[in-house]
């Protein structure tokens, strides 16, 4: 017997779920913000028991667990980088993309790669400072971290508005970013927590790292260009060479993913801005001269 075409409702019902399958990768972004935030607030919960304890052996076990929260809080973040590549790419695959799927998308990017890495930055770079420091100087600096981290916030959101705004321009190039990636400057953060994992402890590293957030701030609303992966089909025949690097990418994150993430998040954080300097030197067409009425 020939099997039966699908009857009209059936299409529908498997429209519907296509519809949906998007939103779930958004919602899994969403969720492993949400576990971001609560394990880095266990993390400063933790490192102020360390800060109070009086036997050192109290310390050093709540210091560990203090790392090992911010650690998971990073992966975490890492971990939604990947739903949030995916929900956009499969909904342009799947001819499901709707405005309901990216103002969801636009929300859940708020509080997973704004707010978590902003309140990450501040747990791991201040909140455990206090040597060779007066209380004078850590207060000062903790008052500059809070400035500092929901500026990084702010410039995220804007840069979310912005890019909402130029993906409904039928002049946009789908190739780039204007400005860095909310999720890639996200992801610098937690690559650089999951590398060092240790909180820092003293000022002048954690002066330093508070300009690496306004940087990301800066980079983020900038005008800056940043290659968006969009054009890429993977539905398209590659040459065995793009597998084999997408391989070796793949088990360096695997078996040496401190090192590989960082590497990876410094090199896109820099392409902007390189790929600006050049910009600089190359070439530009002339522009059309002006034709004045008689």
């Amino acid at each position: 017997m020939e099997p039966q075409p699908p009857k009209p409702t059936e299409r529908r019902s498997v429209r519907r779920g296509m519809y949906v399958l998007p939103s779930l990768f958004t919602v899994g972004t969403l969720l492993c913000g949400y576990y971001a935030i609560l394990s880095t607030q266990r993390a400063g919960e933790l490192l102020a028991g360390a800060a109070a304890a009086t036997l050192a052996s109290k310390a050093a076990e709540l210091g560990a667990l203090a790392v090992a929260a911010l650690d998971n809080a990073s992966k975490a973040i890492g971990w939604a980088i990947v739903f949030d590549g995916l929900d956009g790419r499969i909904a342009r695959m799947t001819n499901t993309a709707s405005p309901f799927g990216r103002e969801l998308d636009s929300l859940a990017d708020v509080t997973t790669f704004g707010v978590a890495p902003a309140v990450l930055a501040y747990v791991w770079g201040v909140r455990a400072m206090g040597e060779l420091a007066s209380a004078k100087t850590i207060q000062n600096i903790r008052e500059v971290a809070l400035i500092l981290t929901f500026a990084y916030v702010i410039c995220g959101a804007a840069r979310l508005a912005r890019f909402n705004i130029d993906t409904v321009k039928p002049t946009s190039d789908r190739r780039f970013f204007v400005g860095m990636p909310i999720p890639a400057a996200a992801g610098f953060v937690a690559a650089i927590v999951h590398f060092h994992k240790q909180p820092l402890t003293t000022w002048p590293f954690s002066l330093g790292w508070l300009l690496v957030v306004g940087i990301l701030g800066f980079l983020m609303v900038s005008r800056m260009r940043y290659y968006s992966f969009k054009a890429l089909d993977l539905r398209k025949p590659r040459s065995y060479l793009a597998i084999i690097a997408i391989g070796l990418i793949i088990g360096g994150i695997w078996f040496y993913s401190e090192p590989v993430l960082l590497t990876l998040a410094l090199t896109y954080a820099i392409s902007g801005i390189v790929l600006r300097i050049t910009s600089k030197f190359r070439p530009h067409p002339p522009a059309p001269e002006e034709v004045h009425a008689a």
